[in-house]
């Protein structure tokens, strides 16, 4: 299989690091591309008519997208039990928590990079901001008791979105009355595969 993405990207990232926890990098052909919201890669479009990465090209079937979707596909193929049946819920909650901290995060990347500098919305930014505030506080006060527990596609997840924070808004200080899941964030990160894949 063949998986389209960008280095920077925390959806492909999320992807490279379950192909890792799942035993199934040697498997998978990674190409990397820059693609953006204005001009799409060609392999992008082909492969997503939306235009999003990642992408997983298999030989069986059509492409298939989002993250989501692929981290499913690969955690079936490998039986690795990522969303384990004992707490669905809990883990597909984890999973779009983290997801929505990404698109704001994105969002927030998006619009200093494609908008002119007299055109930047600051309260856009300061709403998509709250957002992950919001959503990194409600992971600290309700959710360490899971993230604490064994490791699911939620861990992954969150991870990722917690690197990418690190990444592109370091300066925000999402750690700070976070104590909790800044601790669980140290030491998961750790993880071969969260030092495999992090963006440079």
């Amino acid at each position: 299989m063949k998986i389209i993405s960008a280095k920077p990207s925390p959806f492909g990232r999320k992807v490279k690091v379950t192909l890792i926890e799942t035993g199934l990098i040697d498997h998978a052909e990674l190409v990397e591309v820059a693609t953006t919201p204005m001009q799409t890669d060609p392999q992008v479009a082909a492969a997503n008519p939306v235009g999003k990465i990642p992408a997983l090209i298999r030989d069986e079937g059509p492409a298939i997208y989002d993250s989501r979707v692929i981290c499913r596909y690969l955690d079936a193929q490998a039986g690795a039990g990522f969303y384990p049946e004992a707490r669905p819920w809990e883990t597909l909650t984890l999973e779009a928590t983290a997801d929505a901290i990404m698109d704001a995060a994105i969002l927030m990347v998006y619009e200093h990079r494609f908008r002119p500098e007299n055109m930047v919305f600051d309260q856009w930014l300061d709403a998509q901001w709250s957002k992950i505030a919001r959503s990194v506080r409600a992971l600290n006060e309700r959710w360490m008791s899971h993230l604490n527990g064994p490791m699911d596609m939620g861990h992954i997840a969150i991870g990722c979105a917690l690197g990418y924070l690190d990444f592109r808004h370091s300066e925000r200080g999402w750690r700070k009355g976070n104590d909790a899941l800044d601790d669980w964030f140290a030491v998961f990160s750790e993880r071969d595969a969260m030092k495999a894949t992090a963006p440079d």
